[in-house]
């Protein structure tokens, strides 16, 4: 079991995300609307795993992403992104991203990429 922080600026895909999280029985120890709130949640919970999206206002995941694994470099992140957002995925794995996740999700990809990134 694993604590999980969401990131996404849509309350309906962190609502997705959360269910998808608790079927695998893991625990949801924070959820952020930005990538600011990313980062702060990131120092005060320190989950095992981070589901991000990666366009978000104040401070897109990518940001977010640079800023979580300059403070803890074994920081597990899995960015969600929507079709069409290629280079920025390639920009997220350049910077430590471990998998990533396209939008609409496929519940059966999520439990993938989760439990490869966690095993």
């Amino acid at each position: 079991m694993a604590n999980v922080l969401i990131v996404d600026d849509a309350k309906f895909m962190r609502l997705t995300l959360s269910n998808v999280l608790k079927e695998l029985n893991h625990t949801v120890v924070g959820e952020a609307e930005n990538g600011n709130q990313a980062v702060e949640l990131y120092k005060s919970s320190k989950p095992d795993l981070v589901l991000m999206d990666i366009t978000m206002p104040e401070k897109t995941g990518i940001e977010a992403l640079r800023e979580i694994k300059q403070m803890d470099s074994s920081a597990k992140v899995v960015m969600c992104s929507a079709m069409g957002q290629q280079q920025l995925v390639v920009e997220a794995i350049e910077l430590g991203a471990k998998d990533f996740i396209v939008k609409p999700f496929d519940d059966n990809r999520v439990k993938e990429a989760i439990e490869r990134v966690l095993g």
